[in-house]
């Protein structure tokens, strides 16, 4: 049985320039609780725009137009995200979704520890908490994510790119949010790198039971991670499906170009598509 998590309908975000530019477009979908969704397209086709706007992050001059945004919390019922007053919304991200921005390993203040930046997850969310709690939680979380509870003192420049990224992720996951939000999560990252991080999404997915919406240009990567995956193009979602029936039967032109853009390693040498 469907059990689902958050759902989508009629979404639409239009920046406000002239001429208007419509960035996305009557988007419908709905997340399952505990999958990953992959939301793959090329640059500029509204994935990120999508993403903020579901979590009410946009910022003038993006305008949402329209739609719904509910999400059906464990809880507390089903929650009309459009609905909250922006202190509701404040205690609502981070808590119930949290998001890996893009870019996130560079997002680390350079002048100040690791675990003090942990710590004002808590500080801010959990204000009931003492300050033993949450040197705990923080050298725990630095556990999961395979960092280790003795850079906890250790400021961002001491640490590898892979390092800092995986940092982030504890970050997301310090409350324990029912979905993650990751908007190109990899990118920057040796591929050696990127298959640690993936593997380990993939298993703190299974542990936490939360869910992932996944966003990247990278359709291959896409296909090993995902349940589903969600193709967009110019604002629109063009195709959802399962991963394998994405690789063995994609529907729509579009996806079918996507796949065909990306050499193979082995098999007959073909054409590359644009």
């Amino acid at each position: 049985m469907p059990d689902p998590l958050l759902s989508v309908r009629d979404f639409s975000v239009v920046y406000d320039v002239t001429p208007p530019v419509e960035a996305v477009k009557n988007v419908s979908l709905e997340l399952q609780r505990g999958e990953i969704l992959g939301l793959a397209g090329e640059s500029g086709c509204g994935k990120t725009t999508l993403a903020y706007g579901v979590q009410r992050l946009l910022r003038a001059p993006a305008v949402i137009t329209g739609g719904s945004v509910v999400f059906h919390d464990a809880s507390d019922g089903d929650v009309d995200i459009n609905g909250l007053s922006p202190e509701q919304m404040q205690r609502f991200r981070w808590d119930k979704v949290s998001m890996v921005f893009q870019g996130a390993m560079n997002a680390l203040n350079p002048v100040a520890t690791i675990g003090s930046q942990l710590d004002d997850v808590f500080v801010v969310h959990r204000p009931g908490m003492s300050k033993q709690a949450r040197r705990r939680e923080c050298e725990e979380l630095l556990e999961i994510v395979a960092v280790g509870r003795e850079r906890y003192r250790s400021y961002p420049h001491e640490l590898s790119g892979g390092m800092r990224q995986r940092v982030m992720i504890a970050m997301a996951l310090a409350l324990r949010p029912q979905l993650m939000v990751m908007d190109e999560p990899t990118t920057a990252l040796d591929v050696l790198v990127q298959r640690e991080i993936l593997r380990q999404i993939s298993e703190l997915r299974h542990e936490f039971g939360f869910s992932v919406i996944f966003i990247t240009h990278d359709l291959p990567l896409l296909l090993e991670i995902s349940d589903r995956i969600a193709i967009m193009r110019e604002g629109e979602i063009v195709e959802l499906a399962a991963s394998r029936d994405i690789w063995e039967r994609p529907q729509h032109d579009y996806t079918k170009k996507l796949l065909s853009s990306f050499p193979r390693l082995t098999g007959a040498r073909g054409v590359l598509t644009r």
